[in-house]
């Protein structure tokens, strides 16, 4: 097989199952993460025979493709906020929105230091570790319910090398922390109703975790409400929430928001232009 192949191989075998933009995207990290091969490379080998070892884990990487397996979990990293993070079924993958909610949090405080910020519902740790990383000097903790989630935490936030304090606890139950403890909470929690999982992808809705992903039809600010009443307690005066929320309730949210004493509620839209997070002061 050639390099120039790949590509082709990739539409071939999978065209049926995603777009020509993800599968030449698919391709790229695939030569990127196995070749080590950049763009550039690709291009300038275009002729080039690839080793045998390449088209040997390139044929498992298809097969599982095939089965709708994310690349994420294949290659067992996922991009996020321009660094790789461990991922496996136990942890949701990073999605481009989660980075817009890194993001806004970094822009509101990068002038700040020493935040003491919480992240309810780490999963991987993408944003504790990313925030661990972006803003000055700050403490942040990351929690989770599940453990395995939190073991993959802990593994990514030692190859990143910054220091999060982990916690194992419900996001629905969360133990008694110290009053006016944290300046900052920030959640990216399950949100996604039952109703909607027809229009769920396979890859989605096959292989990541379902507990992360989806709240009942009847009480989907089940998770909302119960952050609200915990921020409300743990934050300091002035302190600010920050939540990823379903495009569908960004007007109910900030007025569960309101009902447990915060203020200044704002809806911001994400890059596809829907209602996407929710920022509040105590």
């Amino acid at each position: 097989m050639k390099t120039r192949e790949v590509a082709v191989v990739f539409r071939q075998r999978l065209g049926n199952q995603y777009s020509a933009a993800e599968l030449d995207a698919m391709a790229r990290v695939v030569m990127e993460e196995v070749m080590h091969y950049s763009p550039v490379d690709v291009v300038m080998r275009a002729d080039a025979e690839l080793p045998e070892f390449f088209v040997t884990r390139l044929e498992n990487i298809l097969c599982r493709l095939e089965r709708y397996e994310p690349l994420q979990y294949i290659l067992g990293f996922a991009r996020f906020h321009g660094h790789n993070f461990k991922v496996t079924p136990a942890t949701l993958i990073p999605r481009p929105e989660t980075e817009q909610l890194v993001d806004l949090v970094i822009d509101e405080n990068r002038d700040r230091d020493d935040l003491r910020v919480m992240d309810l519902g780490t999963g991987s740790g993408c944003i504790a570790i990313s925030l661990a990383r972006a803003l000055k000097f700050p403490q942040v903790t990351g929690v989770d319910i599940n453990n395995d989630a939190l073991d993959v935490a802990r593994e990514n936030a030692e190859m990143l090398r910054v220091r999060v304090r982990w916690m194992e606890a419900d996001i629905l139950e969360m133990p008694p922390l110290p009053a006016e403890s944290q300046d900052i909470v920030v959640s990216n929690p399950p949100y996604i109703i039952m109703s909607e999982k027809a229009g769920i992808e396979r890859n989605v809705l096959d292989y990541e975790p379902h507990d992360a992903l989806f709240v009942p039809d009847a009480d989907p600010l089940l998770f909302y409400r119960a952050i609200a009443q915990f921020a409300s307690r743990v934050l300091v005066p002035q302190g600010r929430i920050y939540l990823e929320i379903n495009r569908r309730f960004g007007v109910a949210v900030a007025q569960e928001l309101g009902r447990h004493g915060f203020a200044d509620m704002r809806v911001f839209k994400d890059s596809f232009g829907n209602d996407r997070f929710v920022t509040a002061n105590k």
